[in-house]
Order: structure tokens, then C-alpha cells, then sequence
């Protein structure tokens, strides 16, 4: 319940507070948001199998966001930015639907 209730308090701050993103951060908040997405449906996947943990949840989220913002940051910085970003996308979008598949067998039982 205190989730929905944080959930439902960052959407309205986010309606409310219109905050922008400065435009340096640009290029890495796709990517930020691609690894967040695959943590969440790792939690989700982990929940179901009934072996989650909120710390391993909390450093898996904060690792994958800031691993894979690295990883596009430090191809910016050697010229392959977009290559990099792409390889990111396609290994977490990988694990995104391998977790997608897994909790879909869960919930369904197929």
C-alpha cells in the first residue's frame, strides 16, 4: 500500500512540478529507464518464484541504472555512444522479455 501510495504521490509531484532534465543527461535517460524497467521485472520475477529481497531489489535498480549509463557515458566519451547504446538496449531489452516470459508463466501457469 505505501508503494501505491509513493507511486501515486511521483506522479502527481511530476504533473504538478513539470521538472525538466538538462539537456547533458539526455542521451543516458533511455537508458536509465530501459534498466530500471528490466530491475523491476527481475523484482517481479523474483517475487513470484518466491525469493525476493528489497535489498537485492534496491542494489540491482541502482546498479543497472548507473552500469548502464556508464556504459553509454564512456562510449560518448570514446566516440561509439550510439553503437554502445544500442548494444545496451538489446541485451537488457534480452532480459527484459526473458523476465516478461517468465513472469507470464508464472501468473498463467503456461
Amino acid at each position: 500500500m505505501i508503494a501505491i501510495l509513493g507511486l501515486v504521490a511521483g506522479v502527481v509531484a511530476g504533473i504538478l512540478l513539470q521538472p525538466t532534465l538538462p539537456a547533458a543527461l539526455a542521451p543516458y535517460f533511455p537508458i536509465a529507464i530501459v534498466a530500471a524497467i528490466d530491475a523491476i521485472l527481475g523484482a517481479t520475477r523474483a517475487y513470484l518464484d518466491g525469493n525476493f529481497s528489497d535489498r537485492v531489489f534496491a542494489v540491482s535498480f541502482l546498479s543497472n541504472v548507473l552500469i548502464a549509463g556508464l556504459i553509454v557515458f564512456v562510449g560518448d566519451q570514446i566516440g561509439v555512444g550510439s553503437q554502445l547504446s544500442t548494444g545496451v538496449v538489446v541485451v537488457l531489452g534480452i532480459r527484459i522479455f526473458t523476465n516478461a516470459a517468465a513472469v507470464r508463466r508464472a501468473i498463467f501457469h503456461a
